[in-house]
């Protein structure tokens, strides 16, 4: 497995990535910086850690209401949450 450094909120992180899954990776970063940026700009929430958990619960919610072909959308949502669990390393769980 390699490894790719990323930007998210300003803040460098390196990831495991598995072969084949850069762009996946790529897409999951750029969805999570994205909508981190979003609630940091809307100027109501100031932690970064806050602004991780409000987006995960975003992104999940997403992945929730999205019609499930085969049910797997709760296998998406924790690995979801585990990974950014990951990313966040020393600074604690999400949930």
């Amino acid at each position: 497995m390699k490894q790719m450094e990323f930007t998210i909120l300003g803040q460098s992180y390196v990831l495991a990535c598995p072969a084949g899954g850069e762009a996946s990776l790529l897409a999951a970063v750029a969805s999570v910086d994205a909508e981190m940026s979003a609630i940091r700009d809307a100027g109501k929430v100031k932690a970064r850690e806050r602004i991780a958990v409000l987006a995960a619960l975003n992104l999940a919610y997403r992945l929730a209401e999205r019609p499930a072909a085969d049910g797997g959308d709760n296998v998406q949502i924790d690995t979801l949450v585990a990974r950014v669990d990951a990313a966040l390393n020393g600074d604690g769980h999400l949930l």
